[in-house]
């Protein structure tokens, strides 16, 4: 090999190997950080299974923060038709009326996620429903929920979506935010949840709950029977069962007004009893007369408002604390008031006036032309019924009525149990680890990419030196 060859292998040997050694030197100085990759949306279907209804909501959890989930509302869907107990002796059309809303929920769920997508069915105020089969979907049962559930969940879902509930801890949400009271009225049952600020005298009013790291030591209770549409029964069957005759009169309906009922249609609910000499064929004539004062003597002999020495109560001799800070009143305590367009903060006065007003006219006023007809004869009991609920079963009075805030949705979503029950579900899902990556900075990525350029093009130039070396060592030789 001649000298001068020998030279510039020996130079390009040296200029690979200190390229080489720069290169490791940058990599190994070059800060690297961990790179988190972006989630995969998951979602979680809840269906609604109410006493009159049932409805669908798509929820997704997204991360978690303390323990607890992070949930969103993507889609709700009411489920048309009757609540799902009318299909007790037709369990396949109960399936059947869940398809629809089941359809439009897969259209938002990518395919590949449908078969885990986990789905639950909960049923309300004594319900009785049936499981539905052959759903592309990871369904995981059908339960009843308590009453102190479905109270308790609600209170999750209102305080969840006001931000009283700490959720995540950069957005700034603060532990000192007041904490609401739920009041929920639905079909067959009532609730209310609040914080009571004293301890719980009856632990069967009791409820504790650790969210987001925090815990919430609530009182909670549901009456049965008492939500509108049952208490509405109970009336109607309380002066039937007082006039006892086949023809009796309501002075919470219009004046004017008149229905033939049948004892069967009447005496139709766990809530009512039937007298014993009623034929279930008879046919009942109900009158309205429209006296205010009269209507809210007959709402009130459905409560019994003494309480005894032994405690505090609501009514029926069940304990319950004074009502304490703001409320929020949902589902029947929203839509029976906004149909009078009271709640946009009236004050008791002006709501007693305008309910006083509705009850005192007659079935050929025309006060609300686009109203059906079972809205015109019902909206006097039930306004009638939803303000002796309050002030006299809740213990609510002029001073405290301006905390109730009446809202049917928080922020766009829903107000119910389901997004609490979803919430809940979440401290018992394992969290999983967050995909990660270890990352380079732009610049430094860039400077390691050149040095390796440069060490490839030294190393193909030294390879080709030494061919030409090897090709001339052999004429030699020869």
């Amino acid at each position: 090999m001649s000298p001068r060859l020998l030279r510039a292998v020996g130079w390009g040997s040296g200029a690979v190997l200190g390229v080489l050694a720069a290169a490791v030197f940058v990599l190994v100085l070059t800060p690297a950080k961990d790179a988190v990759l972006p989630t995969r949306i998951k979602y979680g279907l809840v269906f609604d299974a109410g006493s009159t209804h049932t409805s669908l909501h798509l929820r997704w959890p997204a991360d978690k923060e303390n323990g607890t989930g992070i949930v969103s509302q993507v889609e709700a869907c009411s489920v048309s038709g009757p609540g799902i107990s009318s299909y007790a002796d037709d369990p396949a059309g109960a399936g059947a009326s869940l398809k629809p809303c089941l359809d439009k929920a897969m259209e938002i769920v990518p395919a590949e996620q449908q078969r885990e997508t986990p789905t639950y069915l909960g049923a309300t105020a004594g319900e009785q429903h049936q499981g539905h089969r052959g759903v592309p979907v990871d369904f995981r049962g059908a339960r009843i929920l308590t009453g102190s559930e479905e109270g308790s969940f609600g209170w999750i879902t209102v305080n969840y979506l006001l931000g009283t509930l700490v959720k995540v801890q950069n957005l700034g949400t603060s532990q000192d935010t007041e904490i609401l009271g739920a009041l929920d009225l639905g079909g067959a049952s009532t609730q209310i949840t609040f914080q009571p600020g004293v301890a719980v005298e009856d632990r069967n009013t009791s409820v504790f709950f650790r969210l987001y790291g925090t815990n919430y030591s609530l009182y909670s209770h549901s009456y049965l029977c008492y939500g509108q549409s049952q208490a509405l029964k109970m009336l109607l069957a309380a002066l039937h069962q007082a006039s006892r005759s086949a023809q009796f009169s309501h002075p919470c309906y219009p004046r004017g007004y008149q229905e033939n009922i049948t004892v069967a249609e009447l005496y139709d609910s766990p809530c009512v009893r039937a007298p014993s000499s009623a034929s279930p064929e008879r046919v009942l004539t109900v009158t309205g007369t429209g006296e205010p004062a009269a209507c809210g003597t007959a709402v009130r002999t459905l409560f019994n408002f003494s309480c005894g020495a032994q405690w505090p109560c609501g009514f029926n001799g069940v304990y319950q604390p004074p009502v304490r800070g703001q409320f929020f009143a949902f589902s029947a305590f929203y839509h029976t008031l906004h149909f009078l367009n009271l709640t946009g903060g009236q004050s008791l006065s002006s709501v007693n006036d305008t309910i006083t007003h509705i009850c005192n006219s007659s079935w050929e006023q025309e006060l609300f032309p686009l109203a059906s007809r079972t809205q015109l004869r019902d909206v006097c009991p039930a306004s009638s019924y939803i303000l002796t609920l309050l002030l006299q079963g809740y213990k609510f009075n002029h001073t405290t009525w301006p905390n109730i805030h009446f809202t049917q949705q928080v922020a766009n979503v829903d107000v119910g149990w389901t997004l609490g029950y979803m919430l809940n579900l979440t401290n018992m899902i394992p969290s999983e680890p967050v995909p990660a990556v270890v990352g380079l900075q732009r610049s430094s990525w860039l400077a390691a990419t050149v040095v390796l350029a440069i060490m490839l093009i030294l190393t193909f130039c030294l390879l080709t030196a030494m061919c030409c070396h090897r090709h001339s060592s052999g004429y030699e030789h020869l």
